[in-house]
């Protein structure tokens, strides 16, 4: 099969991978430096391909509960939006997680706090990794460095958010959103017929049927012990995401005596920094994690009894930092390094971090 190739925009990645994956729904509300992601949807006309359903919701509060609805029936909905939309989006994703449905969230990152800008940041990471909204639960997060990788992550999203009964999110930053790259791009899918659905989502809320009563949706729950055996089991679920479902990607690690961990355009330039390095003789290595949450904890565990450093590069005052930490246990010193306020990091400056925290000078 001929492969088709395209020269696209990370948003725009992402719209016609949920079209081509068969999504049924997209509710969102535009918010610059991702309204591509809604632009690119209304221009193609997936109605029309598909049948699927775009929406412009008259809100970011709007936009999710229509995502928490069409969850609830068992559908591919999804939504995308940027960091303070998805600030307000966190009570429907925490009632999305707690009734156990999946779903789709893009974030494509901004500098904050508060409006800040609309250049590139990673300091939504706490909030995608950490749950974000109220109480204990946690979103499947994908971290993409490429607008492949954007394309990909819609049916991986999808298809890790059906498996788990449980919300994802692409986080990606202005950056990727925006920069143009080829994409290579998959066979169009059909959207699943109600037979389908049936069959795979055999909890939904598709109506009462002659061998079943009425599926009941809900995060709710009076009884405290209930509730209690509620959270465990969501729990669990997160133990075997771990286990099972821990993305990263290792670059000139084999012989590194130096580690850098970095996400999505931090790991772009990291990448630069460690051939930089390595012409100067630094032997620097990279781990690239692509699931941020479950996080690779074992991995990085590992490598902390090889190198004898190891920096987080980040787009932020330091919150991947932490799970490094964590990781690391205190093996070898862990620092971070990072720009604020849409600056994206040089190649000089993160080899100069790894001198000046690890060699000296």
């Amino acid at each position: 099969m001929k492969k088709e190739l395209r020269l696209m925009k990370g948003n725009e990645a992402v719209a016609e991978a949920a079209i081509r994956a068969g999504a049924d729904g997209y509710f969102g509300y535009p918010i610059t430096p991702q309204s591509e992601v809604m632009e690119h949807l209304m221009s193609e006309k997936p109605h029309e391909r598909t049948g699927m359903v775009v929406l412009q919701a008259e809100s970011e509060i709007a936009a999710i509960n229509m995502v928490y609805g069409a969850a609830g029936a068992g559908k591919m909905a999804m939504t995308s939006s940027s960091s303070p939309g998805i600030s307000l989006k966190q009570e429907g994703l925490s009632y999305i997680a707690g009734a156990e449905l999946p779903c789709l969230v893009l974030n494509v990152v901004r500098g904050g706090p508060g409006l800040g800008t609309i250049q590139p940041g990673q300091s939504d990471y706490f909030q995608a990794v950490k749950g974000g909204g109220h109480g204990d639960y946690k979103l499947i997060t994908l971290a993409p460095s490429s607008v492949q990788e954007m394309y990909d992550f819609v049916e991986l999203g999808f298809d890790l958010a059906f498996k788990y009964r449980n919300p994802a999110m692409i986080l990606s930053d202005g950056a990727i959103g925006q920069m143009m790259e080829k994409v290579e791009l998959t066979e169009e899918k059909s959207r699943r017929t109600m037979e389908e659905l049936i069959k795979q989502c055999p909890w939904a809320t598709y109506g009462k049927s002659p061998d079943r009563d009425h599926n009941v949706i809900t995060s709710l729950e009076l009884d405290a012990a209930k509730q209690e055996k509620v959270n465990h089991k969501i729990q669990a679920k997160y133990r075997e995401l771990e286990e099972k479902e821990v993305r990263y990607e290792e670059i000139m690690c084999e012989d590194a005596e130096f580690l850098l961990v970095a996400y999505g355009t931090s790991s772009r330039i990291a990448q630069k920094a460690v051939r930089q390095a390595r012409e100067n003789g630094i032997k620097l290595g990279l781990l690239r994690p692509i699931t941020l949450f479950p996080f690779p904890v074992k991995k990085l565990h590992e490598m902390a009894g090889q190198v004898k450093g190891i920096l987080s590069v980040e787009m932020s005052a330091g919150q991947m930092i932490e799970d490094v930490r964590l990781a690391v246990n205190g093996k070898v010193p862990a620092e971070h390094f990072g720009r604020l306020g849409g600056i994206i990091p040089s190649a000089n400056e993160i080899v100069e971090a790894v001198q000046k925290n690890f060699i000296g000078g």
